[in-house]
């Protein structure tokens, strides 16, 4: 693992989820097969490393923040866009909670989307917000496959566990499930949104992004071989009427983004 601690001069970007979006660190431990950030971060870095392998973390990140805080109009902060703020580097580094504590000072709307049930050792602080989501992605409810895909993320279970701890300490919480791998089934959809629609205000769906590379990238993890990429086009149009059903019954709220 190549840890760089870097400087930066500025840390709030343009994003298309909020008004802006952080992203505490460059990279991200959590290694997972599928993330579309590998492509990005290789395209606009000098990073070629495999994903996984490397992290810089912005250690100068609050004090930027605080300079561009003043100068900004204020807006929704999504955390994060190309990376996981609570991989677990921010327990040593705590660069994540010092950018929410500047926030919180300054009461901007903030959504925060982790695999990490580290968020909860933030609790003090995201209750000081007046607006803020907390989310996690969840592909899946079956360990053995969330460790092929999501190397070193909490498992799926803590996940579930710290929504309901939030949602209990009155933070609102959604569930983004995606991306929804070539071919999930439909019941393990389901058994997502029955394990987690007490905890959660809304949900997301979203199908697999697909950059140069990803699909053979995929193939290479056990069980995801057969992967055939002329048919998932049929599969995300099935997958998506299943969906549309589920939302029916269950009268979540929810959006589709494909």
């Amino acid at each position: 693992m190549i840890i760089r601690e870097i400087e930066v001069n500025s840390i709030l970007g343009k994003s298309s989820i909020g008004d802006y979006c952080i992203n505490p660190y460059v990279g991200c431990i959590h290694a997972c097969v599928y993330c579309y950030a590998d492509y990005y971060t290789k395209k606009f870095s000098r990073h070629q490393e495999e994903w996984g392998e490397f992290v810089d973390v912005k250690i100068n990140a609050p004090e930027v923040l605080l300079k561009e805080i003043s100068k900004k109009k204020k807006g929704i902060v999504y955390i994060s866009s190309l990376t996981d703020a609570y991989q677990p580097l921010e327990a040593k580094y705590g660069i994540t909670r010092k950018i929410l504590e500047i926030l919180a000072r300054y009461d901007w709307p903030v959504i925060i989307q982790t695999k990490s049930s580290l968020v909860l050792r933030d609790l003090d602080v995201l209750k000081k917000f007046s607006n803020i989501k907390v989310g996690f992605t969840i592909i899946s409810l079956d360990e053995n496959e969330t460790r092929r895909l999501e190397k070193f993320a909490s498992p799926p279970k803590e996940r579930v566990k710290a929504l309901k701890i939030l949602k209990e300490n009155g933070i609102k919480t959604f569930v983004f499930i995606g991306p929804i791998m070539p071919f999930t089934r439909i019941e393990e959809i389901e058994r997502i949104v029955e394990e987690t629609k007490e905890f959660s205000d809304e949900f997301y769906f979203d199908k697999l992004n697909l950059k140069p590379g990803l699909i053979e990238k995929i193939r290479k993890v056990e069980g995801f071989e057969e992967i055939e990429e002329d048919k998932m086009e049929e599969y995300y149009n099935k997958i998506k009427n299943g969906i549309l059903s589920l939302i029916e019954k269950e009268k979540i709220k929810a959006r589709i983004l494909f």
